[in-house]
């Protein structure tokens, strides 16, 4: 089968037509985001999708075995909240596994702890937690290396949702910070 070049065009803005269409749509929906949930803070409290409701919300999905994005990110969103003061006092920061297989709750904690004492580590059975980071659209996917160990590829932004637990934006990896406080500044005030 031959695919003219003005075919492969017509289908490529179909595709991103859907992409826009569906981005528009986590962006404007007045609902809650994700999926309903219940898994375990790293202190055995049970966590919800309620925690996300109430107060303006930043996630990051990842795990303690990743060598850069992972440890930068939870440094990095620390350091813009303090930045941000009392308005950086108003984000609830959740830290979730995408490897509940190695980060159960009190591993995940005393991670997510050595850097942060405000971002609430998430863990817990492992089919629930990828059935909540699935239901929030996060990529991940296990990759097998060397000597029996692997690492997880994964989705590298800050979701940020707003005090009923809407989809706002998120900051992307390597976001220059100066823009990532203002996005933060901005929720603060949802």
């Amino acid at each position: 089968m031959r695919i003219t070049f003005g075919a492969l065009l017509v289908c490529l803005a179909a595709v991103l037509g859907v992409i826009g269409y569906q981005w528009q749509q986590m962006q404007n929906t007045p609902d809650a985001y994700g999926v309903p949930f219940e898994l375990v803070a790293a202190d055995g409290q049970t966590i919800t999708q309620e925690a996300f409701i109430g107060q303006p919300s930043a996630i990051f999905f990842g795990f303690t075995h990743c060598p850069e994005i992972c440890p930068t990110t939870i440094y990095e969103l620390d350091g813009w909240l303090k930045a941000l003061g009392e308005e950086g006092n108003k984000i609830n920061a959740f830290f979730v596994t995408v490897d509940p297989e190695r980060d159960t709750p009190e591993i995940l904690g005393d991670y997510v702890a050595s850097v942060s004492d405000r971002i609430v580590a998430i863990s817990g059975a492992p089919e629930k937690v990828r059935e909540m980071v699935g239901g929030f659209g996060v990529y991940f996917k296990r990759q097998e290396l060397e000597d029996d160990d692997y690492t997880m590829d994964h989705t590298a932004s800050i979701f940020l949702l707003d005090s009923q637990g809407a989809f706002r934006k998120t900051i992307a990896w390597g976001e220059n910070p100066d823009v990532a406080i203002e996005k933060l500044r901005d929720l603060s005030k949802l």
